[in-house]
């Protein structure tokens, strides 16, 4: 703290990790910087679908969305009717996993487009 200043005397910024020191440069002579640009990878990364909607980019139309479900029948929903009448439960029960959407696969569209974004299946 210098005589008469209310503040601390700043230090200067520590310096970056990862980075060498400046180089000398005799005075008189000016110095070369070299700049070297790197380019980071395409990450493609993969969303998982369940039974709500998601907000994901849609491929097909490039715009930020909010994914419209719905549920289809698939195969838990075909397995369970077959455990039913298996169990002798035949007389109208087989038909409940028909109309339980916990039972049906989710197919996920784009609101903009109607493209299928994703697919949740319940057996995969």
């Amino acid at each position: 703290m210098e005589k008469g200043s209310p503040y601390p005397q700043q230090q200067p910024p520590p310096q970056q990790y990862n980075q060498p020191p400046p180089a000398y440069t005799p005075p008189g002579q000016q110095s070369q910087a070299t700049v070297v640009v790197t380019q980071q990878p395409n990450v493609l990364l993969r969303q998982n679908f369940r039974e709500v909607p998601v907000r994901v980019t849609c491929p097909s139309c490039s715009a930020d969305i909010m994914t419209a479900t719905q549920f289809e029948i698939g195969m838990l929903t075909w397995l369970a009717a077959g455990m039913i009448c298996l169990f002798g439960l035949w007389l109208g029960c087989c038909l409940i996993p028909f109309c339980l959407d916990a039972c049906k696969d989710v197919v996920h569209t784009c609101p903009n487009c109607n493209h299928v974004v994703g697919k949740y299946s319940k057996l995969s």
